[in-house]
C-alpha cells in the first residue's frame, strides 16, 4: 500500500470517483454529495492536498486535506488540526477497511506536521457513518448547525453536521 499526493493528470479520474460515490450516497443515504467543481479539486492537487492511496497499482481511494476549516469547525478551528474530507473508495474495493488504514496515516501525517487533532465531519445524523467513523477511533462531537455556509459547497447550506475528532 502506499499513499501519495495525487497528480493533475488524474483529475477527470478523481471527479469520476466522486460522482460514483454521489451516486451510491443517493440510494442509501437522504443525503447526498452535489457535483464537486473541478477548479476546486484541482486547487486540492496542485497544494498538494488531495491523497490517494494505491495497493497492487490501482488507486482504491482518494481524499482531500486542510490545516484550516472555520466554516464548518468555527472556534474550534483554532486547534492544530488535519481536517479530512471526501474520502471515496473506488467501488471496486469497497468493504475493505481502507478508512481505517486512512486514519492510521492521518495520524502519522498530524504529528508530522506538529499537529493535535484528526478531524472529519460529514452532513446530517447518519447513524452508519457514526457508527464506523466512532469504529475508526474518532470521537463522535454531535450535531452542529453551521452559521456560516457561504463558501462551502451547497450540500451543507442549511445542514446539521456530525463533527468528529481523534487527538494525536
Amino acid at each position: 500500500m502506499e499513499i501519495l499526493n495525487s497528480s493533475i493528470e488524474e483529475l477527470d479520474f478523481i471527479l469520476d470517483l466522486y460522482k460514483s460515490a454521489t451516486e451510491y450516497q443517493k440510494e442509501r443515504f437522504i443525503s447526498h454529495w452535489p457535483e464537486f467543481d473541478s477548479g476546486m479539486v484541482m486547487n486540492e492537487i496542485l497544494e498538494n492536498r488531495q491523497w490517494k492511496m494505491i495497493i497492487d497499482g490501482e488507486v482504491v481511494c482518494i481524499w482531500a486535506t486542510t490545516f484550516s476549516d472555520p466554516l464548518i469547525w468555527e472556534d474550534k478551528n483554532l486547534d492544530p488540526s488535519v481536517y479530512i474530507h471526501r474520502i471515496t473508495t473506488n467501488p471496486n474495493f469497497r468493504g475493505r477497511g481502507l478508512v481505517k488504514k486512512i486514519i492510521e496515516w492521518s495520524k502519522i501525517y498530524a504529528t508530522q506536521n506538529s499537529k493535535k487533532f484528526v478531524r472529519m465531519d460529514t452532513v446530517g445524523e447518519n447513524h452508519k457513518l457514526i457508527e464506523h467513523y466512532t469504529g475508526c477511533g474518532f470521537e463522535f462531537l454531535g450535531l452542529f448547525q453551521l452559521t456560516n455556509t457561504g463558501g462551502l459547497p451547497h450540500h451543507y447550506h442549511n445542514a446539521v453536521v456530525s463533527l468528529f475528532e481523534l487527538k494525536v
